[in-house]
């Protein structure tokens, strides 16, 4: 899932009136960063506000972050790098950068990835290594609470090829001021809640694995009090709410499931005609990737990126097309017939779900995403708003980026998002991987979210990052967008 980066800063500036603001639609290019090595030689980013420094991960060159001087955005400078380890003694995978303070956080799975994978601490300014921790399996992300107080990890614990071995998904919680003390804990607590979040749309059933072995935590993003971290469980379709200074799991949120029959659902499943939304008989999990803690002022929300990740691997694979099942004759009274693009035949689901009575075909369809952006209250886990298809009717009504050949594979893949605030109004960005493009919303209303513009990316951006003005190197606001084909860093900025 981490790919080349593609960075894109664009300066957002203007307001209209209050609460209202108006972004500059074109933009162009001040400058550009070849990073060495080409393809993944650039594929997730921090920066320091401190030294105005992006420090970028660099697997092509090996276990390698490199640095670039964005002091003046228009002259981007390379100035060194940073060696994780010597390779190829051991060859490690970097998946994750996060920077507070003077300190650089760096996740990277070991070389076995279903071994302990590491985190190192690094000084900002003069690049030494403070320290090298052992974490969960993979660990996808790392970030630091808001304070500034903890680093964590979710550590992903995918299982290997032929999975005979699945790895503990887990979170660790690492103490920055208790000489980097690391705690990582399982999702053992809630394995006697296991029927009960299963019938709420929550997914346990990766073949002879455990509870905590089927759990694979993505994303993390923080409560603005630094006192809880709200973890994706992606493939499970649900979030993680841990308590951080007591470190323990607190409560699993089920996600459940989006009906594409109702209005306002309409979506293109079909990957070779025109660009057409239907209503279909297919339910979607909404499986978010990135999330983002947002407060209005009075309540508390998540927002996700519903992306959809399914597994697929030598061993085992839950993914098929529908013209490769046997459908229930009563649900798809249509199924004798060839299930070609104007039906459902070549949409990706899953094999997990829909066989409702247990003879063997499939009485419904369930879908990897929602391909949409969901909102929902940080206390109970109920979904407020989700943006139906408003994502990709945007997209096709502002831009030219929408890319039917994915209409059969979670469309344009929410991947991922940020809030930032712009002249006081909070603006969310949603990075789509497969349409290269960025949509963004006017956050004011919560419960409407008002679409502003689409915003064109790299090919497949991943990770976005957003500078306040205050924090800039030339006191406007910057977003930062990483992107996945051409180890190439961008700088715009509006004509």
């Amino acid at each position: 899932m981490r790919y080349i980066i593609f960075l894109i800063v664009l300066t957002l500036i203007g307001c209209t009136s209050p609460g209202k603001v108006e972004l500059t639609n074109t933009f162009k290019v001040i400058s550009e960063v070849n990073i060495e090595g080409g393809e993944l030689a650039a594929e997730i980013s921090a920066y320091d506000i401190e030294t105005n420094r992006l420090f970028v991960s660099n697997n092509a060159m090996g276990n390698r972050v490199d640095i670039i001087d964005i002091k003046n955005p228009v002259t981007p400078t390379i100035l060194d790098h940073i060696l994780l380890k010597p390779w190829p003694d051991e060859r490690l995978t970097i998946n994750s950068l996060a920077v507070e303070g003077h300190l650089l956080a760096v996740s990277v799975s070991a070389t076995n990835p279903q071994d302990e994978g590491y985190v190192f601490i690094f000084n900002t300014k003069d690049f030494s290594r403070l320290a090298e921790l052992r974490v969960g399996a993979m660990p996808d992300m790392v970030g630091f609470t808001p304070d500034g107080k903890y680093i964590v990890t979710a550590n992903e614990g995918e299982p290997n090829a032929a999975y005979t071995h699945d790895p503990e998904g887990s979170v660790s919680i690492i103490d920055v001021s208790n000489d980097f003390k690391v705690n990582t804990i399982n999702f053992d607590e809630f394995e006697n809640k296991r029927e009960e979040l299963v019938a709420q749309g929550f997914r346990i059933f990766g073949p002879n694995a455990s509870f905590s072995e089927d759990i694979e935590p993505e994303y993390v993003a923080f409560s603005n009090d630094s006192k809880y971290a709200y973890v994706t469980l992606q493939e499970n379709n649900g979030i993680a709410k841990f308590d951080i200074e007591a470190q323990l799991l607190v409560d699993i949120y089920p996600l459940g499931f989006k009906d594409f029959m109702l209005a306002g659902n309409e979506i293109d499943i079909c990957d070779n005609d025109e660009i057409a939304t239907n209503q279909w008989p297919i339910f979607g999990m909404y499986q978010p990737d990135a999330l983002a803690f947002y407060n209005n002022g009075s309540e508390n929300f998540i927002i996700t990126a519903n992306e959809g990740d399914g597994r697929y691997y030598e061993g085992y694979s839950e993914t098929s097309r529908v013209n490769e099942l046997t459908l229930d004759q009563q649900s798809f009274p249509e199924s004798d017939k060839a299930l070609t693009c104007d039906s459902l035949g070549r949409l990706i689901v899953t094999t997990t779900l829909g066989d409702t009575d247990g003879d063997g075909d499939f009485d419904q369809l369930y879908t990897f995403g929602t391909r949409s952006f969901s909102i929902w209250n940080a206390e109970d886990g109920k979904l407020v708003f989700d943006s139906q298809n408003m994502v990709e009717q945007d997209l096709i009504a502002n831009s030219s980026f929408y890319d039917d050949k994915r209409s059969d594979d979670k469309g344009t893949e929410p991947e991922s998002l940020i809030i930032g605030s712009v002249n006081a109004t909070p603006i969310l960005f949603v990075a789509l991987e497969r349409a290269n493009a960025l949509v963004t919303y006017d956050l004011t209303d919560p419960l409407h979210p008002e679409f502003l513009q689409v915003l064109e990316t790299g090919i497949g951006p991943e990770g976005i990052l957003f500078v306040s003005k205050e924090n800039s190197p030339n006191g406007k606001s910057l977003l930062i967008v990483s992107s996945e084909v051409d180890g190439k860093i961008k700088l715009y900025q509006p004509q």
